[in-house]
C-alpha cells in the first residue's frame, strides 16, 4: 500500500508556520495516522496515535543514532549525548541517569525546590511586579545546580539560567534565535567542562549521591571514564531539563488563573489532587512537539512500507490531544487522572515507552516533583494578583511556546 504523501518540494516552512498541530492536522486531513513528506531537505515519515507511539519505541525497528539533527545537537541536546545512542551503549548510559532518580534523591529535589521558592519570593516584597516565567527559570537553575552538586555563584545565576533557556528556545528557532542557542550551548559546555575537571582533580568536592559525582566517575562499555566533553554534555542533560520545567510551571500558573475552581481543591486536598492537576498540565499544554528516530531495517506496518534509513517523527502533542484516547481533550480536566491506569504509550508529554528499557525521558518523575513543589508554593504560600493588561494567549505555532507575556504577577 502506498503511504499518503504531503505534496511539496520541502514542507519545513509549513511545519514552522503550523507548529504543534502540524502532524495531527495533516493526518486528519489525509484520513491516516502516517504520511510521508519532506522536511529539512530530506524524506520524513510522520506518525500520530497510540499504535504509532508503540511502534516508534520498538528498538528493533528504530534507532536514534544518526536521527537527531545536528542543529538540535548543537543547541538542545549536545553532540554525542545519550539521546543519540542505541543498544548496550545507550542502556549503560541511561542507567547512569536512572541511578539518580531514587526515592531519597527525588525527595531532596522537592525540598530544595520549595526552599528556593521561599528564598526567592522573600526578595519580591518590594517589587511592583515580576515576570513569573523568568523568575522560575532562575529559581530552577539554582535548584538544578544545588541538586546536582554544581557550584553556582549568585552573580552567575541570571546568565546561566538565560543560557539554559536559550538552548531550549532554539529548537524551533531560525536566524538569531537559533544562533543564540548555539552560543549559549558553547558557553555552558565551557563552564561545565571546567566543573568536571575540577571535580576529577579534587579541587571541587561533592556528595557521592549527586549528578556530578555519578557522571564524572561513570565508566563506559570499555571501562573508561567519559571524556571531559561528553561528561559535560551529560551533566548539562541533567541541569537543562530541570530549568525547562519552568515552562510547565508557567503553564501551571496559567491553569490556576484560567480555571480557578482548582485552587480550592489544591488547598484542601491531600496531595492526590495536586498530582492529578500536575499531570493534566503536562497533558493539556504544549511542551515537546515531536521526537525523531530513523528506521533501522525495512518492515511493513499496517500495509505501509518503512525503508531502512528513513527519518521518522512521532507526534507527541497530537497524541496527548487525540480524541480517541482522551475524552474532550481540549478541556482542562485534572479529574481524568483520578485512578487512571498507567499507559506508556498514550500519555507522552516527554516521550513514550518504558524509561528503564527505551528512550523515554528518565527525568519525568523529577519533572512531576518540581512541578508539585512549585505549584503547591504558588497556591499555599504566595498571594498575588494577575494583572489584566497582559496577553496570556498561547501561540501553538511557536516552538517551544509560552504564555505570550510570560505570566506577570503583582501585589505580592
Amino acid at each position: 500500500m502506498e503511504m499518503p504523501k504531503v505534496k511539496g518540494v520541502d514542507n519545513t516552512f509549513n511545519l514552522l508556520t503550523t507548529g504543534y498541530p502540524y502532524i495531527f492536522e495533516k493526518c486528519k486531513a489525509l484520513g491516516t495516522e502516517v504520511f510521508e513528506t519532506r522536511l529539512m531537505g530530506k524524506k520524513m515519515i510522520c506518525m500520530t496515535g497510540k499504535d504509532a507511539v508503540t511502534l516508534f519505541y520498538d528498538s528493533d525497528l528504530f534507532q536514534r543514532e544518526g536521527a537527531v539533527p545536528k542543529r538540535i545537537q548543537k543547541t538542545l541536546f549536545g553532540q554525542n549525548g545519550v539521546q543519540t545512542m542505541d543498544g548496550e551503549k545507550h542502556k549503560l548510559r541511561k542507567l547512569m541517569f536512572l541511578s539518580l532518580m531514587t526515592e531519597s534523591a527525588l525527595k531532596r529535589l522537592g525540598e530544595i525546590t520549595t526552599e528556593q521558592w521561599r528564598l526567592r519570593a522573600g526578595q519580591w516584597k518590594n517589587q511592583e511586579e515580576i515576570v513569573l516565567f523568568d523568575e522560575t527559570e532562575e529559581i530552577l537553575c539554582r535548584v538544578a545546580c544545588l541538586w546536582a552538586g554544581v557550584p553556582l555563584k549568585e552573580s552567575e545565576v541570571a546568565s546561566r539560567a538565560y543560557d539554559f533557556g536559550a538552548m531550549i528556545d532554539a529548537i524551533g528557532g531560525v536566524g538569531p534565535r537559533y544562533q543564540e542557542g548555539k552560543n549559549a550551548r558553547q558557553r555552558t559546555e565551557c563552564w561545565i567542562r571546567t566543573i568536571i575537571e575540577n571535580y576529577r582533580n579534587g579541587s571541587l568536592a561533592a556528595n557521592e549521591n549527586t549528578a556530578i559525582h555519578t557522571i564524572a566517575t561513570h565508566r563506559d562499555e570499555s571501562g573508561n571514564h567519559l571524556n571531559k566533553q561528553i561528561a559535560a554534555v551529560e551533566l548539562i542533560n541533567i541541569l537543562r531539563p530541570i530549568v525547562a520545567v519552568a515552562r510547565f510551571v508557567a503553564f501551571g500558573a496559567l491553569a490556576l488563573h484560567d480555571y480557578p475552581i482548582n485552587n480550592g481543591k489544591l488547598k484542601d486536598g491531600d496531595g492526590k489532587y495536586l498530582e492529578m492537576f500536575v499531570q493534566e498540565v503536562r497533558r493539556f499544554y504544549p511542551f515537546a512537539p515531536f521526537l525523531g528516530a530513523m528506521v533501522r531495517q525495512d518492515f511493513q506496518w499496517k500495509g505501509f512500507h518503512f525503508k531502512k534509513g528513513t527519518s521518522v517523527l512521532i507526534d507527541l502533542h497530537g497524541v496527548n490531544h487525540d480524541p480517541e484516547l482522551w475524552n474532550m481533550p481540549y478541556e482542562f480536566q485534572p479529574d481524568r487522572f483520578n485512578d487512571r491506569k498507567k499507559d506508556l504509550y498514550d500519555f507522552v508529554p516527554q516521550g513514550g515507552g518504558d524509561p528503564n528499557a527505551g528512550h523515554r525521558c528518565p527525568g519525568e518523575e523529577a519533572t512531576v516533583v518540581i512541578m508539585k513543589s512549585s505549584l503547591s508554593f504558588l497556591v499555599n504560600e504566595l498571594q498575588y494578583d494577575v494583572p489584566d493588561f497582559q496577553d496570556l494567549s498561547v501561540n501553538h505555532v511557536r516552538l517551544p511556546t509560552l504564555p505570550k507575556n510570560r505570566f506577570v504577577i503583582r501585589k505580592l
